[in-house]
């Protein structure tokens, strides 16, 4: 069985996928057999032929350049981009946890590492109406640990704060925050990574920054976030 980790942002755009994408990258190029996963993605266009492209998903497999199939990454994926319960109740498919789970065990069995991206923030609801699942509700069936990626911009003390707060209320555990959009010198994105973890206890492992294409950090410490 594989070794895992989720990540999740302390909001929407605030670059989950392109932070995943150097994740996998950087386990792929140090010869580990590296997955991805993602519960449900919305927002996705459609090929010629009416069927939808995992947008998130064929951007990690190209940035990674990994050869897990597309069809294998997520389990639900729509067109409105909208919440993933907003989008399953107007394209009438909703998320199902049993269907994520075993979707997520097929995958584990064939990959060493399987990243798990989230749908927006920790608070995403993916399902509210034939069953309210939560974000977190997946997190705790897969027994996952997880990463926040947050943008180091003006206001992520507060985001970060939250995110850390919430996620140790529900005794989710945060193995450590990666800030995106990262500008070395800049005092407040220099002042925020100093705040974050002073505030929260969480050590800032990576800082990535505008059109990086590889992640900044040891292979060792990345792999021993895997659980």
């Amino acid at each position: 069985m594989s070794k895992n980790l989720f990540i999740t942002g302390t909001g929407t755009d605030v670059g989950k996928t392109f932070v995943t994408g150097l994740i996998v990258k950087k386990l792929h190029d140090s010869g580990s057999c590296a997955g991805y996963f993602k519960a449900a993605m919305s927002g996705n266009p459609r090929r010629p032929d009416g069927s939808l492209i995992p947008g998130d998903a064929l951007f990690v497999k190209d940035a990674a350049g990994i050869a897990q199939p597309l069809e294998s990454m997520c389990p639900y994926v729509y067109e409105a981009a909208v919440s993933p319960h907003l989008a399953s109740r107007i394209e009438g498919v909703p998320v199902n946890t049993a269907v994520v789970k075993n979707c997520f065990k097929k995958v584990s069995q064939k990959y060493e590492y399987i990243t798990v991206e989230g749908s927006g923030g920790i608070l995403c609801p993916l399902c509210f109406d034939e069953a309210e699942i939560q974000l977190e509700d997946v997190i705790k069936e897969l027994g996952l640990s997880c990463l926040i990626v947050a943008d180091a911009s003006l206001g992520t003390i507060n985001a970060v704060g939250l995110t850390v707060f919430y996620m140790r209320a529900k005794n989710i555990p945060v193995k450590g925050i990666i800030f995106n959009r990262f500008h070395p010198g800049n005092a407040i994105e220099e002042d925020n990574l100093k705040m974050c973890e002073y505030i929260t206890g969480v050590k800032v492992l990576a800082r990535v920054g505008d059109g990086d294409t590889e992640l900044d950090m040891d292979i060792g410490t990345l792999i021993s976030l895997y659980e």
